[in-house]
């Protein structure tokens, strides 16, 4: 293998690595864009959760009053 051969293979490599990397780095930023907007739901969710269970009285059996027959 020549020396212009090497470099030529050379270049084509690390044509394709930028081009490679050009792509993972999209894929990262959309992704850090779609866990910011995940958690941004989960916060919601979970003081929606939070609102309903302080909302609806308690439903353990020893909270209830016994049955009528009693």
């Amino acid at each position: 293998m020549t020396e212009q051969e090497r470099i030529d293979e050379l270049e084509t490599r690390v044509a394709f690595q930028e081009d490679t990397l050009d792509k993972l780095n999209h894929i990262v930023s959309t992704q850090e864009l779609e866990i910011q907007k995940l958690t941004r739901m989960m916060k919601i969710f979970n003081q929606q959760v939070k609102n309903l269970t302080n909302d609806v009285p308690s439903s353990r059996p020893e909270d209830e009053p016994p049955p009528p027959h009693y």
